[in-house]
């Protein structure tokens, strides 16, 4: 079999490129399919399938999490990872065998030796190099280290209790760092990185120590273990975040960076008493999910237009609004990058910093050292910014320096808990700012949620009912005539709902985005707050803006196939 050859009679590349691919590979001791699928030549699948013409080899695509534990079993991790063959069927007298690579004759060899060992026959299959990846994933089954683990630490304890009775403070901690809790922690790290998770949790209920991972904004259950792991799994997470083991009585906050699957990863640690023991919340912090650009996070249309627009201001202040998690320090990150030039200074105040950013300079508030926003804020003033970075305005204080900073020619971005982007300029004056320093100072009031995507593997297309179909065209009928002149309802609607399949562990979402409403300053919003600053006179003036809500913006993802209607209404709270 010659790939290179074969695609050159078939035109897809010329003898010069099938040479330079060819030496490529030879130079770097890859695979000449890793030099195709690198150069973007051909997609993997018909990479594989011609490949799988050319040897008159079966070509198959492995589900993952159908491999059953026990199939695993017949050909060690280290040996599917060098050989790239994977087993994923087992009959009563033979096996399937994934491979990568069938044309290898030492892969060969090592198959059969396996199956010599086992007293089984095989067949083979041809499998894709990313299929494979996956399925070797499956031999990290959390559950299956996990009980390894319990298993040597359980062993461990016995023998420390055996030598002294009950296992004193300096043994307890000898304990800690033995092998079966460093592997039980980096098991529960890695799953919630692998899964994709942002949060972890790991609390102690009255019958064993659960541990929950929130995926895509909702809370799952994956592991149940034994209670007495509990001090030693915590004890663990305290020294990696360097806090106190002893103290149990108060909550404590850390920090810790641990690499998994070849990424740095950042993990924000909080500990907090309860009466079963302390619980512990691990932030996930992935630098590649983190960091993301304006239209990555959902920002579109007008929107997006007028939040770029602000960007381009020399001095004021732009606010993004919503509960907690729902991805505004992400937007303001998102706002920061663009931003982030030689030629300005940027500083932040965070609590706490969650990604670093080369470039800018980034402070941590500590409030037990009486270094607050408000104080922070006051030195950075001294620090020459350029643009000023406040994570939360929180009191008075801190909201009158923050409009002072945005009116003395700095650009100044922070957050603010408000439900939507009307309540920003009520919220402010509640918090002493003068109604006449507002319209001078504020630039731009920005409020998001985060939906669910749905999974673009197995996302279903389905006539919209009676009912969804009311509230679509309800929806767009009360948006602002500029978004209506553009909008073309089809008849009959169709829109996307959540199915589920292997690739969103059938969950039927993936990911997620944001939906949003924007209100900008205006002369007439400067005399609406200077002389009656309500909730419904700004609404009223940001509707003629011709500003869409976060329902609208949502209703037309779910049109465009972003999201479901179900899970708008869900987030929005509507019923």
């Amino acid at each position: 079999m010659d790939l290179i050859q074969t695609l050159i009679k078939r035109k897809t590349i010329n003898r010069e490129e099938g040479a330079r691919l060819k030496m490529e590979a030879k130079k770097g001791n890859r695979a000449i399919e890793e030099i195709i699928l690198k150069e973007k030549v051909l997609p993997e699948e018909t990479l594989f399938k011609l490949k799988s013409k050319l040897l008159k080899i079966p070509f198959k695509q492995i589900v993952p999490a159908k491999i059953p534990s026990e199939v695993l079993e017949l050909i060690p991790r280290e040996s599917a990872q060098y050989y790239k063959i994977i087993p994923f069927k087992k009959e009563k007298d033979s096996f399937d065998v994934g491979m990568v690579y069938p044309e290898d004759s030492q892969a060969q060899e090592a198959l059969k030796f396996l199956a010599r060992q086992s007293k089984l026959s095989y067949n083979f299959f041809l499998i894709s190099l990313s299929n494979f990846k996956k399925c070797l994933e499956r031999y990290s089954v959390p559950q299956r280290e996990m009980r390894k683990a319990l298993e040597r630490l359980e062993t461990q304890m016995k023998a420390e209790e055996k030598e002294g009775g009950v296992i004193k403070e300096e043994r307890f901690e000898r304990l800690v760092e033995e092998a079966p809790i460093i592997k039980m922690v980096s098991v529960i790290l890695r799953q919630a990185v692998e899964g994709k998770a942002s949060d972890i949790h790991i609390e102690p209920t009255r019958e064993n120590l659960k541990v929950r991972y929130r995926l895509d904004g909702i809370l799952h259950s994956s592991l149940f273990l034994p209670l007495k792991a509990h001090l030693a799994i915590v004890a663990r997470v305290k020294i990696l975040s360097s806090l106190k083991i002893d103290e149990t009585r108060i909550p404590q906050d850390g920090r810790f960076s641990a690499n998994i699957g070849e990424k740095d990863i950042d993990f924000r640690v909080s500990t907090f008493p309860t009466t079963l023991g302390e619980k512990v919340v691990l932030r996930v912090l992935d630098p590649e999910k983190g960091l993301r650009s304006l239209k990555e996070l959902g920002l579109d249309r007008e929107n997006l237009n007028k939040v770029k627009k602000s960007l381009g201001r020399p001095y004021g202040m732009i606010l993004v609004t919503g509960p907690t998690g729902c991805g505004k320090t992400t937007t303001l990150y998102a706002l920061l990058r663009i931003l982030n030039t030689e030629g300005v200074n940027i500083v932040t105040l965070e609590d706490p910093v969650e990604y670093f950013m080369t470039g800018i300079n980034q402070s941590q508030i500590k409030p037990e050292i009486d270094y607050t926003f408000a104080k922070g804020l006051r030195q950075i003033l001294r620090q020459d910014p350029d643009i000023i970075m406040v994570g939360e305005i929180r009191d008075e204080e801190t909201a009158e320096l923050a409009v002072h900073a945005a009116l003395t020619g700095h650009l100044v971005f922070s957050t603010l808990h408000t439900n939507n982007a009307s309540d920003v300029i009520p919220r402010l004056i509640d918090m002493g700012i003068k109604p006449f320093l507002i319209s001078p100072s504020l630039v731009l009031a920005l409020s998001q949620r985060l939906i669910r995507v749905l999974c673009p593997h197995c996302k279903k297309k389905v006539k919209a009912s009676g009912k969804e179909r009311k509230l679509i065209l309800e929806t767009i009928g009360k948006m602002p005539a500029i978004f209506r002149k553009k909008i073309k309802v089809p008849e009959p609607i169709y829109i996307f709902e959540a199915k589920g399949c292997p690739k969103c562990n059938s969950k039927g979402y993936s990911g997620r985005t944001g939906i949003f409403e924007v209100i900008e300053m205006t002369d007439k919003l400067s005399e609406i707050i200077i002389r009656l600053p309500t909730r419904i006179k700004i609404l009223e003036e940001a509707r003629r803006q011709e500003m869409i809500l976060m329902k609208e913006d949502g209703i037309l993802k779910v049109l465009e196939g972003i999201t479901s209607i179900e899970e708008i209404m869900r987030v929005i709270e509507e019923k």
